[in-house]
């Protein structure tokens, strides 16, 4: 595995990849990786010969108040395991490189980022789709893998290669979770022991929901109710709860398939995000 920072050797390697015919993979990710990204790397990997990986701290998607200076940063481990996993080149840009003193370019997606994360983290979706569009130009991937657990992200993506006429095709990687159910994320390791134990319990109240719609229940408000309910008396502090269209994100009075069962919750310092299809999802590729 090569590892660089800079765009000019990026785009040196990548190039002769494609000269020789190979097809790029690409998974962007914000390093401290766990299983749920060596999955993304897997998936590149099946579709595509030469697979890059980017490790970036984006802080454009961090507000003020939220916690870039102690999200956790690995460099050493994650090295070893995207080595392990037979990636061909890992991207390490620097932020003042990357963004230099006088970047003043944003990118905006409209509608699929307005509600649930967006509403909570303004500003937030202009940082995604800005730093997603800036890595797109400098690898240039035939093919990008995002994962499911993110969502909204996913939505937004989908939508800035749509409407930007991103010439890269979208694989969507399924959540992977602890053997509790809990999603894996990389700020799980901001949770006590206590919290951990009980971090859980967000994923069990979202697939009871969707059992339930499986059995029948297509009141979305009726799901998204008794869904909080259950969690603030589990001891989580939401943000929100929301039955949403997984393509618009926009929330939804019925049950249908593509229907998302989305929350943000809090333990103590941490934040947690997930998310359940109720019923059947559509496929991984767009």
């Amino acid at each position: 595995m090569i590892a660089v920072s800079e765009v000019s050797p990026l785009r040196d390697l990548v190039g002769q990849a494609r000269a020789q015919g190979k097809r790029i993979g690409f998974v962007p990710t914000m390093g401290a990786l766990h299983e749920g990204h060596l999955s993304l790397v897997r998936l590149a990997r099946r579709e595509a010969a030469y697979v890059v990986v980017s490790v970036f701290v984006n802080p454009l998607q961090f507000s003020p108040s939220e916690d870039f200076t102690r999200y956790p940063r690995r460099a050493a481990a994650d090295k070893t395991l995207l080595s392990r996993e037979g990636v061909d080149l890992l991207y390490v840009p620097e932020p003042a490189g990357f963004y230099p003193a006088d970047f003043s370019t944003a990118v905006d997606v409209g509608g699929v980022s307005e509600g649930g994360e967006g509403a909570r983290r303004p500003g937030h979706f202009r940082g995604v789709a800005t730093v997603v569009a800036k890595l797109f130009q400098q690898v240039r991937p035939d093919v990008a893998v995002f994962g499911r657990k993110d969502l909204q992200q996913v939505a937004v993506v989908r939508r800035l290669v749509r409407d930007l006429d991103f010439p890269v095709s979208l694989v969507i990687g399924e959540t992977v979770r602890e053997k509790d159910g809990l999603a894996m994320s990389s700020r799980n390791a901001y949770l006590s022991r206590e919290e951990r134990r009980r971090a859980a319990d967000l994923s069990r109240t979202l697939f009871a929901a969707r059992g339930r719609a499986a059995h029948g229940e297509k009141d979305a408000h009726k799901l998204e109710e008794d869904s909080r309910k259950q969690l603030e008396a589990s001891g989580f502090a939401l943000d929100y709860v929301e039955a949403v269209d997984a393509e618009t994100m926009r929330r939804v009075e019925t049950v249908a398939p593509g229907t998302a069962l989305t929350a943000a919750a809090r333990l103590g310092k941490t934040r947690l995000i997930d998310n359940v299809m109720l019923l059947d999802a559509t496929g991984p590729r767009t």
